[in-house]
């Protein structure tokens, strides 16, 4: 077991208990002791960073029932996925800020379903205020920054003048900049900010930034795990952030076990996170579940424990006092 405890990151706030994003889902994971809060950043027509899962908003607000946004429904292609609804880059951040929250997972987490309605959209800024109010962190996720470059945006830019702004950009306060795109962390670094570089990893696919640049010859995620793949990953980046299944199991070239994973990583002075914990049978590896429905609790301490074995640095939480509970028992 690692001497130390990892560091707890609310995943977009504490979201096991209030629907993600919102102010009180950001309150209650700062109460609950979290070191750190993970915003996810997209952007608005008029250039506002707003805090969303996706740009795709249908699923987190009440974006639907607006027949004043009807006509704005449309599919487009966002990362090579085909992708129907509501995009926030269609709308300025004045039409945003009249929609509302509600529960993304309502079948998982129908107790959320209480405060749907009941608060609006952040903007990043609004997370970082928050935080420092809190004496917190902020791991902000950039998302899909090659596709918002392909509408004109620069979220490196926008990223890096925010963060200025609100005083996050010198390094005095504890600030992560992640993404499943290396290009863009670079992009932030050249900017200027202060801040570890971390390189969000999935178990599958490929990184949609090398895709749009090599075609084909991309190389997918489970490289990066290698060894060699290590060595090569982009002067700066500073950690890795692992798809848990990279850990739980044995994974990539050689099978390597997340022990093996964490400790090549550690060997080349990079952090490592991994997403994300979550407690209920849906999102618990087979071995954990129990035989109950998808929403039941199975045992989330045995692959919270596992986890923690191999020596992971950090672990994105849904609920910040399960977690506080098992990752700082060393």
């Amino acid at each position: 077991m690692p001497t130390l405890a990892p560091q707890i990151i609310g995943h977009r706030g504490a979201p096991g208990y209030r629907p993600e994003h919102t102010r009180s889902s950001y309150e209650l994971a700062f109460h609950m002791g979290v070191d750190a809060v993970e915003p996810d950043v997209v952007v608005t027509s008029d250039g506002v960073l707003v805090v969303r899962h996706e740009n795709e908003v249908s699923t987190t607000t009440d974006v639907a029932s607006r027949p004043e946004f009807a006509a704005r429904r449309t599919t487009k292609r966002i990362d090579g996925h085909r992708v129907t609804g509501w995009f926030t880059e269609d709308f300025t951040w004045d039409e945003l800020s009249r929609l509302r929250c509600r529960e993304r997972l309502p079948t998982l987490r129908p107790g959320n379903t209480a405060y749907d309605g009941a608060e609006p959209i952040l903007r990043l800024r609004d997370v970082l205020d928050l935080a420092a109010a809190a004496g917190g962190g902020v791991v902000v996720e950039i998302k899909h920054a090659t596709y918002f470059a392909g509408l004109g945006w620069d979220l490196a830019q926008l990223v890096a003048d925010e963060l200025r702004r609100a005083g996050w950009a010198d390094g005095i306060r504890p600030l992560v900049i992640e993404s499943f795109e290396s290009t863009v962390l670079g992009q932030v670094r050249e900017r200027g900010i202060v801040a570890p570089s971390v390189y969000l990893l999935e178990s599958r696919g490929r990184p949609a930034d090398l895709v749009a640049a090599r075609g084909a010859s991309a190389p997918d995620f489970a490289s990066v795990v290698t060894p060699a793949g290590l060595d090569a990953l982009p002067a700066g980046v500073g950690g890795i952030s692992l798809d848990k299944a990279m850990l739980l199991g044995r994974h990539g070239a050689g099978k390597r076990g997340g022990a093996e994973i964490v400790a090549d990583a550690h060997e080349r002075g990079l952090v490592v996170f991994t997403w994300t914990c979550r407690p209920e049978n849906a999102f618990l590896s087979r071995t954990f579940r129990s035989r109950e429905g998808d929403a039941a609790y199975g045992d989330y301490v045995g692959e919270w424990a596992r986890l923690q074995g191999t020596g992971v640095d950090g672990v994105f939480v849904d609920h910040p006092d399960l977690g506080a509970a098992q990752f700082r028992r060393v």
